[in-house]
């Protein structure tokens, strides 16, 4: 690790955990967060837990664990060049999608509106609410007592009503103050990895084509340069050489203008950082514009695209008839998971049974949740 900048996190200047913990062997404190992370079973769910495409759909499409590894390593480039903590921006990374539902947003939006007399359901909490209580694998705490700056950089945003609930990792909601630089790199590494991922992904199964994405600028600035550069060049070396000259141009771009930003600012220290007026991690304008005019692209062709339209009414039906069956029927639930539910509804009624239901059907993978649907409601499953 190169040395660190004086606005960068650091274990000496850590906020530390929720419950006390002597400190780690030949470790550093945001090493040992990733570590957890990586030994979670949550973080192992994700190798079946989809964006875009079902994981049957087929075994070349990223899943939730790829795209993950892909925004760590995207992070810690950025995080090295910066001078900023490489392993909090990886554990931010790998961390970040821990809450997701199966079936992608798909799968939010659904769970979200069963959720919506009960607290709604957002995949940002619920990927703090998997580190802080719902990881089983420690004696003395419950779920992994992360540092707070792991925490943090989790929560990317949040209401006003829930950051009230969440004791000191709401604060810089209520306050409008800014994460760590850390956390700020991951949010962007985020949208590089899962925007050209998604155009990869989408040419592949056929969603999208080139002649489309050409009328993106973004693409089609590259494409051009490697057409040029390698005339002869056909397929998916074709494809997977201009995505990985968009994704150098943003990356490069982001480093550049976040340099510039943090030369003027001139923090001197995280706590600085959160109290900026704005965010010090960010693309120059041209290539914020290039970047959102390639999400504009993506929703409507390919998030929109009949196939995966077909695809999002599937998963909603599916993990409205899970909700709705365990809420009428907690019996319904594995054993373990009923007992959650009635200690839920003990302490805080129907809103608590609901959270339990939730914390069951967001950890589920997308094929688990079709087989406990099959398992549930068809009359020809009698195991």
């Amino acid at each position: 690790m190169s040395e660190l900048a004086v606005y960068a996190a650091r274990d000496a200047t850590s906020r530390g955990r929720r419950y006390t913990e002597p400190g780690p062997n030949y470790r550093s404190q945001y090493q040992r967060d990733r570590d957890r992370i990586v030994h979670s079973s949550a973080f192992r769910r994700l190798e079946y837990k989809t964006q875009v495409f079902v994981n049957h759909e087929g075994d070349m499409f990223r899943t939730r664990l790829t795209h993950s590894i892909e925004v760590a390593q995207i992070a810690r480039s950025i995080a090295r060049i910066l001078h900023l903590n490489e392993d909090l921006a990886e554990t931010v990374a790998l961390a970040h999608d821990l809450g997701h539902t199966p079936f992608g947003h798909a799968g939010q939006d659904a769970l979200n509106h069963c959720m919506s007399d009960y607290g709604g359901f957002e995949h940002n909490l619920q990927s703090l609410r998997v580190v802080d209580e719902l990881e089983e694998r420690y004696a003395e705490f419950p779920g992994l007592n992360l540092t707070f700056e792991s925490r943090e950089g989790i929560l990317k945003h949040c209401s006003l009503q829930n950051a009230k609930a969440l004791g000191d990792v709401g604060e810089r909601f209520i306050h409008k103050q800014q994460p760590g630089l850390e956390a700020q790199v991951v949010n962007l590494a985020d949208e590089i990895a899962y925007n050209n991922h998604d155009v990869d992904d989408g040419l592949r199964a056929k969603l999208i084509s080139i002649e489309q994405l050409c009328e993106v600028a973004l693409f089609n600035d590259q494409f051009q340069v490697v057409k040029a550069q390698y005339p002869k060049l056909t397929g998916r070396r074709l494809v997977h050489e201009t995505i990985r000259r968009m994704i150098n141009l943003l990356v490069v771009d982001l480093i550049e203008n976040s340099q510039g930003m943090l030369t003027a600012a001139a923090p001197e220290s995280i706590d600085a950082v959160r109290g900026y007026h704005r965010e010090l991690i960010g693309f120059s304008e041209h290539m914020r514009q290039q970047s959102l005019e390639l999400k504009r692209f993506l929703r409507n062709n390919l998030y929109r695209h009949y196939r995966v339209h077909r695809m999002t009414v599937k998963a909603d039906k599916i993990l409205r008839d899970l909700f709705n069956g365990f809420m009428h029927n907690i019996y319904l639930l594995p054993p373990e998971h009923q007992h959650t539910a009635q200690r839920y509804a003990e302490a805080t009624g129907e809103a608590g049974k609901a959270r339990a239901v939730a914390d069951y059907i967001a950890g589920m993978t997308d094929r688990f949740a079709i087989m406990e649907h099959r398992r549930i409601f068809d009359p020809s499953e009698l195991t």
